[in-house]
């Protein structure tokens, strides 16, 4: 068994659920990337700060020793491991100086940076097994005992940075999840109103195929508007296919009728010149080839397909007709008519094949009923039967089955070519009719039509 691929709107909907959360998962990383980079130049910022006041505060001793700054720092610098740490190196006296929050830690600078001036940038191992954010800057000063070296570094620890990221992370996470369920919910809506336009193109054939209409009239965007030319060409086509397929048919048939005419009065005077044999063949094979005549003049009429009819079949119009007619003839105006049809039921069946059912079926009710025949619908949930009842002699119930078969008539005194049944047969199977024949209590024959709705 061939598998179905995936709906349009199916396929959307994966990529969605594919794409959305990814791009939005990346964009959060992006976001939360930017934010602790903002948050990281704001610390770099102030450490670079930091180390301008302490450079600012820097003074010597009388005997050339370093002494402690005493411009007012921030307050974590005297909370032990407080987290925010200054340390200077006097590399001439081979001496350190370190703010409180280092308490007996030193920070671990690497090798001497370039004398420029300028701040570096270094990661280190702070107290505790934490990280610090460090940047340190060499500077020159005066000092009682001449220009002096120092080194001046400022760390923070970036425990709080990458706890700010992943709160940032948590923050936005419901809004990142609400996002991506309102980007998938508006590439659902999207694709089912881009999609739209499909249904009117369904409900177009529908019409078509209900004999509504015969070519596409909507009003589709121009995208679509190819496929419903295509689609007009593709419908003009076969319906002129199928007339000139019938009109031939019907040529033919009509075309043949002639020469048999002409073969059946050739016979007869084969037969007054006493050639009775030879009449005889030629009477059988000229009857047996107007029946295949009469049987395709006929099925030239008949739909192809159920699809393919030109309209509906009013019933209770057809069946008005067809009594109308059968009323004038010898056999129809004798008998009593029973008619009990609901007005305006449309039936999925081509109005000429209906005629063509209905004619056959009420024909030989006329044929063999005595006083009485009844018409009359029976619904029956969705649709219903159209039953047509005669109160004549009935059939044996072993050759029932065998009265739809081409040219079997059970009775050959009667006039006929044992069409009219075998024609009604097929007209149900092309539009998938139920056909069933059987007696009457105590005489009589009934015949019902099931259609699948009305």
């Amino acid at each position: 068994m061939v598998r179905r691929p995936l709906s349009i709107r199916a396929r959307f909907l994966l990529v969605s659920l594919a794409i959305v959360p990814v791009a939005l998962a990346l964009a959060g990383l992006f976001f939360t990337s930017l934010f602790t980079a903002n948050l990281q130049r704001r610390i770099e910022a102030e450490l670079a700060g930091h180390i301008n006041n302490l450079a600012a505060s820097i003074h010597f001793q009388p005997d050339g020793r370093l002494a402690r700054p005493t411009s007012t720092l921030d307050h974590r610098f005297s909370k032990a491991y407080g987290g925010l740490y200054w340390q200077i190196d006097d590399e001439a006296m081979q001496t350190q100086l370190r703010s409180e929050s280092l308490w007996d830690v030193a920070l671990a600078l690497p090798g001497s940076p370039p004398g420029d001036g300028a701040v570096h940038h270094h990661e280190l191992a702070g107290p505790g097994g934490t990280r610090l954010l460090t940047q340190e800057r060499r500077i020159i000063v005066n000092s009682p005992t001449g220009k002096r070296s120092l080194r001046i570094a400022v760390a923070a620890d970036r425990q709080p940075l990458d706890d700010a990221g992943r709160a940032f992370v948590l923050d936005i996470l419901p809004y990142i999840a609400g996002l991506a369920a309102i980007l998938i919910l508006a590439s659902l809506v999207q694709v089912t109103w881009g999609l739209r336009p499909l249904a009117t193109l369904k409900d177009g054939l529908d019409r078509i195929r209900e004999h509504r209409g015969g070519r596409l009239d909507t009003v589709l965007p121009k995208e679509f508007t190819p496929v419903e030319a295509a689609l007009n060409r593709l419908l003009d086509s076969q319906a002129q296919a199928i007339g000139k397929a019938r009109t031939r048919s019907g040529d033919l048939a009509h075309g043949l009728k002639t020469p048999l005419t002409v073969l059946a009065n050739d016979a007869l005077r084969i037969r007054e010149a006493g050639e009775a044999e030879i009449a005889d063949e030629i009477d059988h094979l000229v009857s047996v080839m107007r029946t295949h005549v009469e049987r395709e003049l006929v099925r030239s009429r008949i739909a192809a397909s159920a699809e393919m009819r030109q309209s509906d079949g009013d019933l209770a119009k057809v069946i008005a007709e067809v009594v109308r007619t059968l009323k004038r003839t010898a056999g129809g105006e004798a008998l009593d008519w029973c008619i009990d049809l609901p007005r305006s039921l449309m039936l999925p069946v081509d109005p000429h094949d209906l005629r063509e059912l209905a004619g056959n079926l009420v024909e030989n009710a006329v044929k063999w009923g005595r006083s009485t025949i009844r018409i009359r619908w029976r619904p029956a949930g969705v649709g219903g039967s159209l039953v047509i009842e005669d109160d004549g002699p009935g059939v044996d119930a072993g050759k029932i089955s065998s009265m739809t078969r081409r040219g079997v008539r059970h009775d050959e005194q009667e006039p006929g070519t044992g069409l009219g049944l075998s024609i009604v047969q097929e007209i149900c199977d092309v539009y998938g009719l139920a056909l069933v024949i059987e007696n009457r209590e105590p005489c009589g024959l009934r015949v019902s039509v099931a259609f699948g709705s009305a």
